[in-house]
């Protein structure tokens, strides 16, 4: 196994992968391959591991929980999100959420905003997930975000 079994796994570099729900052996995996940080943007439900928290630091990794409300992700969200990914620095990230849609959106609107990515290659990170769906809430989200960034 790996960390790359994790849901909807993406690798966006060799410090940042992104996903949905890692289950215990995907967290063991993805220590195990160098990642020094957990960052979960899902908020705690049934598919959530018990004690996530507790269970990422003992494998020696920090933990970060942003619960971004599926149905209303906000600008402060977003601003909690990019004092995190601040925080960290260079260390090695995954990103999750419940199945990599919040957290694509989050971090490519980060990397438009931090990176320098254009909004075309933003596009392409979402759409390796968002293809195909319509959720207008977070149309109008990603829009409100990329225009404060003058994007």
């Amino acid at each position: 196994m790996s960390a790359s079994d994790i849901y909807n796994f993406r690798k966006v570099s060799d410090d940042v992968i992104t996903g949905g729900h890692p289950t215990a052996d995907n967290l063991r995996d993805t220590a195990a391959e160098g990642f020094r940080a957990v960052v979960n943007l899902a908020p705690v439900d049934g598919r959530s591991l018990p004690d996530e928290a507790t269970f990422v630091q003992s494998l020696g990794m920090q933990y970060h929980h942003i619960p971004v409300v599926w149905n209303a992700p906000t600008a402060d969200d977003f601003a909690a999100f990019e004092h995190v990914l601040g925080q960290l620095g260079d260390e090695r990230v995954l990103i999750h959420c419940a199945a990599n849609y919040r957290v694509t959106a989050f971090y490519s609107l980060y990397a438009q905003k931090h990176l320098g990515w254009s909004a075309t290659r933003a596009a392409e990170l979402r759409g390796s997930i968002w293809q195909g769906s319509d959720y207008p809430i977070w149309d109008a989200f990603i829009d409100e975000i990329e225009h404060s960034i003058g994007r």
